[in-house]
C-alpha cells in the first residue's frame, strides 16, 4: 500500500444526528413526499440500513427495500425518469451509472461511507500500480472512480463465488475496500488475496468476549453475521452473508431467536420475514461504555424525512448525483462484468 496512505488511521467526522420530528411534522412529510413523487414521475428506493419509516414509505410508494446493487438494477428497469435513493453517496452513483438517463436525487450528497472514505482513488491507483500483476476486484461500497479503476465490481453476497472463479484461473487479487471480507473470501476460497486496509465502521465494532457472553445468556439463538465484521465474530456465527442473504438466513433457520451482527436497520424487513422470532442487537464496542455508531451507520441516519421532501422539492448541486461520462463507461464494465457473471450462478 502506498506507504503515505493509511485508512485504518483515518478518521471520519460524523455527520450530526438529525432533529427529531414531531408526530404532526413527520406526516406533513411523508404526504409531501408522496405527492413529490408523482410530480416528478420519481420512485424511491431505499437501503436496508435506513431508518424503518424510510424503508416503509419506499415500499408504500412502489418503490424498494434493498442492498446497494438491488436498489440501482430496480431503478434502471422502473420506468419512472427520477430515481431518489435513500442511501449513502456511491449508492446514488452506482445508480447513475446504471441509468445515466436518469435524473438520480439523495436526499443529501453528505451522507457518505466509511469504505468509500477510506479508498481514496489517487492512493488507491499507487496501490494498483504497485502490483500490475493482480487482478483488481472491487467492493460495490466504493466511489465511481475506483470502480473505473477495477476489473470487476463484486457484493458481498457473490463474492466467495467470483474469488473461486478468479482462482480456478489462476489469477492473483488485489481486494478493495474492506479487509474483513477480504479475509473471509481468502479464508473461503484459499485464493492469492491482498487487501486493501479499509473497513466498515459500523461491523468494525461488534466485539467478540461480549457476543460470546450474549451467546451464554441466549444458548439457543442463532447468530447472523455479515462479513464486513472482524473474523473473529464471523467464526462465532451460525449463518454469514449479504443483507438479503441474512433475512433469508431468517427465515430458514429453525431457532427462535436470533443475534443480528450488522446494522439495526436491517431489523424492520427481517421482523417482517420473520414476525415470530425474536430478534437481537448484537453488542458493540458501546456496550457499558461508549461507542461511535451503536450498530447504525450515522450517514445513513441522514436519510430523515425531510431531507427526502427537500431533495426531491429542490433537486439541484446539492441533491443530484452526476457522474463524468468517461468516468460512468469505466465503471460500467467491471459492473456489468459482474451482472453477467451473477447471471451464471443458481438462484
Amino acid at each position: 500500500m502506498n506507504a503515505f496512505y493509511d485508512p485504518l488511521s483515518a478518521v471520519y467526522p460524523f455527520p450530526p444526528k438529525p432533529a427529531q420530528l414531531s408526530a404532526e411534522e413527520k406526516s406533513y412529510y411523508r404526504a409531501k413526499i408522496k405527492h413529490l413523487l408523482k410530480a416528478r414521475d420519481a420512485v424511491m428506493v431505499a437501503h436496508y440500513y435506513t431508518d424503518p419509516e424510510i424503508q416503509q414509505l419506499a415500499e408504500e410508494t412502489g418503490g424498494c427495500i434493498s442492498d446497494s446493487l438491488e436498489m440501482a438494477k430496480f431503478g434502471a428497469k422502473h420506468p419512472a425518469s427520477t430515481l431518489l435513493v435513500a442511501g449513502v453517496r456511491f449508492m446514488g452513483e452506482t445508480a447513475k451509472i446504471l441509468s445515466p438517463e436518469k435524473t438520480i436525487l439523495m436526499p443529501t450528497l453528505q451522507a457518505e461511507c466509511s469504505l468509500d472514505l477510506g479508498c481514496p482513488i489517487d492512493e488507491f491507483n499507487a496501490f494498483c500500480d504497485a502490483h500490475p500483476e493482480r487482478t483488481v476486484v472491487v467492493y460495490a461500497n466504493t466511489s465511481a472512480a475506483v470502480k473505473a479503476r477495477a476489473d470487476w465490481v463484486v457484493t458481498s453476497s457473490i463474492a466467495v463465488e467470483l474469488i473461486e472463479h478468479l482462482d480456478s484461473l489462476g489469477e492473483k487479487i488485489i481486494w478493495a475496500p474492506d479487509r474483513h471480507l477480504g479475509h473471509y473470501v481468502q479464508k473461503q476460497t484459499g485464493a492469492d488475496v491482498l487487501c486493501w486496509q479499509g473497513a466498515c465502521i459500523v461491523h468494525d465494532e461488534f466485539r467478540t468476549q461480549s457476543l460470546v457472553r450474549m451467546k451464554g445468556l441466549y444458548p439457543d439463538a442463532a447468530v447472523l453475521v455479515h462479513p464486513e465484521s472482524p473474523q473473529a465474530i464471523v467464526e462465532l456465527a451460525d449463518a454469514v452473508g449479504s443483507t438479503s442473504q441474512l433475512i433469508n438466513a431468517a427465515k430458514n433457520l429453525p431457532h427462535a431467536q436470533l443475534i443480528v451482527a450488522t446494522d439495526r436497520g436491517i431489523f424492520w424487513k427481517m421482523q417482517q420475514a420473520v414476525p415470530d422470532k425474536i430478534l437481537l442487537e448484537a453488542p458493540t464496542a458501546g456496550e457499558g461504555a461508549t461507542c461511535r455508531n451503536c450498530a447504525h451507520c450515522p450517514w445513513m441516519a441522514m436519510n430523515g424525512l425531510k431531507a427526502i421532501a427537500d431533495g426531491l422539492e429542490t433537486g439541484g448541486a446539492r441533491h443530484e448525483i452526476l457522474v463524468d461520462e468517461e468516468l460512468r463507461k469505466g465503471a460500467l464494465i467491471p459492473l456489468n462484468r459482474m451482472l453477467d457473471f451473477a447471471a451464471t450462478l443458481r438462484p
